[in-house]
């Protein structure tokens, strides 16, 4: 049961409950007043009662011990400075930083320990902290003559009755900018190394295509032989008088085709050789398997016998034409080396096939172009087809190959966007596909045969100014376009000709230069004229020119050599009509 206290017991309660809450009130405020007084130096120190009624002695020094064992031990420096810059408080780390002892500091300008081109560099931060905050980068000069890197902040601290301070924090920057020159150093390194790594891999492409070009040497060296002695043995039976005319035509036939073969595997040679990047087009591959199986049989040697199937319609790629052909010949090579020179070789071709599941990658039902090369071979190992694609890998004897071929073949799918396919079982052959993807083909790809036939009115008595630093091929182009009835001036060199043009242009309807010449070449000289007199057309020829892989003819004709009597009346005519 409970008690109600009376009336008046209730008012003396509260009434003490409200005088406590007024002491503790005052004694707050008390406080408040003697730690502002303390803090403003009105007091030395403050004697307080604590709650065992003993006393303790409150002084500033006993306040700041804690900030001040905070400043010794941070990893920063920190100083107090007057206003001009004169040190007048710095902590430990502040005098590691610059080698020497506190006493010896104090007192002393900072611009003392301040590197001398950044002299300037304090006098503005303390002239800009005079008036708020500054920050800023400098070296400090230490003790034994070194020097250290900093990041300095100054704060102004005003005070009421005497001159204001400087407040800095000093921050040691070597570590950092050690980080910054590794960061640095490893970025260069990887720039070099990405550098290195292009040109290792250009250095590779070219080496690719000079095994294949190894491997050519030797069986074109051999087919250029036969095909010169057709030619010798022509000429010399035509030499005879009594030769029947049927028989006549027969040789000079010959030498017609033997040419035309000629001029095919110099520019096989030639794809195979030159340095270019990559170039893609457009191109039928079964005209490009047709065209480079004749060469593949002087690779393979005649104890193999070549197989070629095509597609019964025309299959387009965009692709690399050299890198292309050159992927035909380390497969043939390749071939030959698993049969010992010995056995069949049938390349396939296939239009509108799904690329299938190669290793770790997935296959694709868009329209690719399979070409398949098939040996009757050793075969391969399995724990070995894992790697024949692999750079200078290699299962023959030393000398024998570099690994390179069949690297350049994987290199070249992937890069035109498709890949290779290996099925092989040893003592049963191999079989490698290359898919590429299948594209339309573009107006104007298909190439127009040649004109057979020479027309007797080309040359017109139009006028020529041929070009040619040979003295054999200016004397056989001259009387050629002679016979086609031009009448011709012959120029050394193009110095000489552009002479003759400044002389008097209107004496020549066209310019025939070659474009291989000492001094200034055919392209630039070409590039002259077109500049000089726009009107006046140039025809260029070449066998191989630098300048051409490069550049290209840049708008004007070219004739490549060897080229026959009715392609140079053709380009001709084309010429004049412009």
């Amino acid at each position: 049961m409970s008690t109600v206290p009376d009336p008046e017991t209730a008012q003396r309660s509260a009434e003490a409950d409200r005088a406590r809450i007024a002491e503790l009130e005052a004694r707050l405020e008390e406080s408040e007043d003697t730690l502002a007084a303390l803090r403003s130096g009105d007091f030395d120190a403050v004697v307080v009662q604590g709650p065992d009624n003993r006393n303790q002695i409150y002084t500033l020094e006993n306040a700041d011990r804690p900030y001040r064992v905070l400043i010794e031990q941070i990893q920063e420096g920190a100083v107090t400075l007057g206003a001009d810059g004169t040190i007048l408080y710095s902590n430990r780390r502040m005098t590691e930083m610059l080698g020497l002892r506190q006493e010896r500091l104090i007192g002393q300008p900072l611009h003392a320990f301040i590197a001398g081109d950044d002299a300037p560099v304090l006098s503005r931060l303390l002239r800009e902290a005079s008036e708020g905050s500054a920050r800023g980068e400098l070296s400090l000069q230490t003790a034994g003559g070194g020097s250290v890197p900093a990041n300095v902040s100054l704060s102004l601290l005003e005070r009421t009755d005497t001159a204001p301070l400087l407040c800095g924090i000093i921050t040691d920057l070597t570590e950092q900018r050690s980080r910054v020159r590794e960061l640095a150093d490893a970025n260069a390194r990887l720039e070099a190394q990405s550098e290195e790594r292009e040109r290792m891999e250009d250095a590779l492409r070219q080496a690719q295509k000079m095994e294949a070009v190894g491997q050519l040497t030797g069986g074109i060296a051999h087919d250029f032989n036969n095909l010169l002695t057709i030619i010798k043995s022509s000429t010399d039976l035509l030499r005879r008088p009594d030769l029947a005319d049927e028989r006549r035509r027969r040789y000079v036939d010959a030498i017609a085709d033997t040419v035309d073969r000629a001029a095919r595997l110099t520019g096989q040679l030639l794809a195979f050789a030159r340095r270019q990047s990559l170039k893609a087009e457009v191109f039928d591959v079964n005209d490009r398997v047709e065209r480079i199986t004749e060469m593949l049989g002087t690779i393979v040697g005649a104890r193999i016998r070549i197989e070629r199937i095509l597609h019964e319609l025309p299959c387009y790629i965009e692709a690399d034409i050299s890198q292309f052909e050159t992927a035909l010949v380390n497969l043939a090579v390749n071939a030959r080396d698993a049969m010992d020179g010995e056995g069949r070789l049938e390349l396939r071709v296939h239009c509108g096939a799904e690329l299938p599941a190669i290793r770790t990658h997935h296959g694709d039902t868009s329209p690719y172009v399979a070409v398949s090369v098939t040996d009757t071979g050793t075969g391969i190992a399995p724990e070995r087809i894992a790697h024949i694609f692999e750079p200078f890998y290699t299962t023959k004897e030393v000398g024998k190959g570099t690994g390179l071929g069949l690297s350049q073949v994987f290199g070249f799918a992937k890069q035109s966007g498709g890949n290779v396919e290996v099925q092989s079982e040893v003592g049963q052959g191999a079989t490698f596909t290359i898919y590429l993807p299948q594209v339309e083909a573009r107006t104007g790809e298909r190439a127009v045969p040649s004109i057979r036939g020479i027309q007797r009115d080309t040359g017109g008595g139009r006028r020529v100014l041929v070009v040619e630093d040979n003295p054999d091929v200016g004397a056989f182009s001259t009387q050629l376009l002679q016979d086609l009835g031009y009448a011709t001036t012959w120029a050394g060199r193009a110095s000489e000709a552009l002479l003759l043009l400044a002389e008097d242009v209107t004496q020549f309807d066209v310019v025939f230069s070659d474009v291989v010449m000492p001094g200034m070449n055919g392209v630039e000289m070409a590039r002259e004229i077109r500049k000089l007199y726009p009107s006046l057309p140039v025809v260029l020829t070449s066998g191989y020119s630098h300048v051409l892989a490069e550049e290209g003819p840049q708008g004007f004709e070219l004739l490549r050599k060897p080229y026959a009597v009715e392609d140079l009346s053709r380009v001709f005519r084309k010429a004049t009509r412009k």
